[in-house]
């Protein structure tokens, strides 16, 4: 069965981490997989390397290009696959056309987030291309109730959880890890609090609200650090932000990191203040190293985050961004107190638990396998 992904970017992020397990976890006595990039490539460009799944590169440089959906089209009827699965809305968008002109058997796009970005006219094509579309794979019910509200039919709707894969252990402690942040750590004194924010530096993760949350935080006499792995078109406006209310010293941009890993077990807690997600692979992998979260309540949370077992959602409170991230500063207060180890240490156990029964990545590859047999024998 030959399957050929479409996605715009191989950059470090969430559906392009998801779309790198699956064509390279789906089982190759069955399956040919092949994945196409858009635009570029990027981080998981090696990953694929080493599974063996080709890779095919459109170039696409404006929103607009005959010239690489020509190229598209050219792919796709060398590959001749029985199957394209698109992700994201571009290559939804190029490749759900590009496919049903080359005649694909079955064509399955993948909507991975709640896009509240999306203007109508995004919506239209979405609306446009679905009647072309086999199934659509969403990461949560909330991104499927996100689209059925705007005209898409919840029908063409298949569920697929995220998966999360399971971290190498840390190669650091957490000493070390606060010297290379410059903390000063002394002797037998006790070691401050780690608060981790690990995402795209971008409107969505509302990291300017986490700076905020984290100057109020310090008020509280706290002995804290804030760690914001990640970066984007955010990322200068946010420092400039950071040292002009003077708090440096709590909140540490550390960029892209290959070593995730060696942080997420030394967090006491993790951030997610999202205005929206599909299911977050951050929260994901904190829960799955049994970090507590303190999450936005918005529909992605809610089917990651139990509240008062693996952690707590933050009410939205309307857009009274105020009362958001001061809620953020005081659920993170009231965790970080001396009595509150024992409920943050079953907090992490119990997100791990989670993580490992429901979220495993292989139940995500199976899903997708039998979605895939499913289509070509219908």
């Amino acid at each position: 069965m030959r399957v050929l992904q479409i996605i715009p970017s191989l950059d470090r992020s969430g559906a392009e981490k998801q779309m790198t397990l699956l064509a390279c976890g789906l089982p190759k006595e069955e399956f040919q997989s092949a994945v196409c990039v858009l635009t570029r490539s990027g981080p998981y460009a090696e990953d694929l390397k080493r599974a063996g799944v080709p890779l095919f590169e459109i170039g696409k440089k404006r929103k607009l290009s005959f010239r690489a959906y020509q190229r598209l089209k050219a792919v796709i009827r060398g590959f001749r696959p029985d199957i394209v699965h698109t992700w994201i809305f571009a290559a939804n968008a190029y490749g759900r056309r590009a496919a049903a002109a080359c005649g694909v058997p079955k064509i399955v796009c993948g909507e991975r987030c709640v896009d509240l970005w999306k203007r109508p006219w995004h919506l239209a094509v979405d609306r446009a291309l679905a009647k072309k579309t086999d199934c659509i794979v969403a990461n949560s019910a909330g991104v499927r109730e996100y689209y059925a509200a705007r005209g898409i039919p919840a029908s063409l709707f298949e569920i697929i959880p995220n998966a999360a894969v399971p971290l190498p252990p840390s190669t650091v402690t957490k000493e070390e890890l606060l010297r290379r942040l410059g903390v000063p750590v002394s002797g037998g004194a006790p070691l401050p609090f780690l608060i981790g924010l690990v995402g795209r530096l971008w409107p969505q993760k509302r990291v300017r609200d986490a700076i905020w949350a984290a100057e109020q935080l310090k008020f509280t006499g706290l002995d804290f650090h804030l760690v914001v792995i990640g970066d984007g078109p955010q990322r200068e406006n946010l420092l400039r932000y950071r040292d002009e209310i003077r708090i440096t010293d709590r909140v540490h941009f550390i960029g892209h990191r290959d070593d995730v890993f060696n942080f997420l077990p030394h967090f006491d807690l993790l951030w997610s203040l999202s205005g929206y997600e599909g299911l977050s692979n951050a929260v994901l992998e904190a829960m799955s190293a049994g970090v507590p979260v303190v999450a936005s309540d918005i529909p992605g949370h809610r089917e990651l985050v139990l509240p008062g077992k693996t952690g707590v959602l933050v009410p939205e409170y309307a857009g009274d961004a105020i009362r958001r991230r001061t809620g953020f500063c005081r659920e993170s207060f009231a965790l970080l107190q001396p009595g509150a180890a024992e409920t943050r240490a079953e907090m992490g156990r119990a997100a791990r638990r989670r993580i490992e029964t429901e979220f495993g990545l292989a139940p995500m590859i199976n899903r997708h396998a039998e979605l895939y047999r499913r289509l070509l024998n219908s």
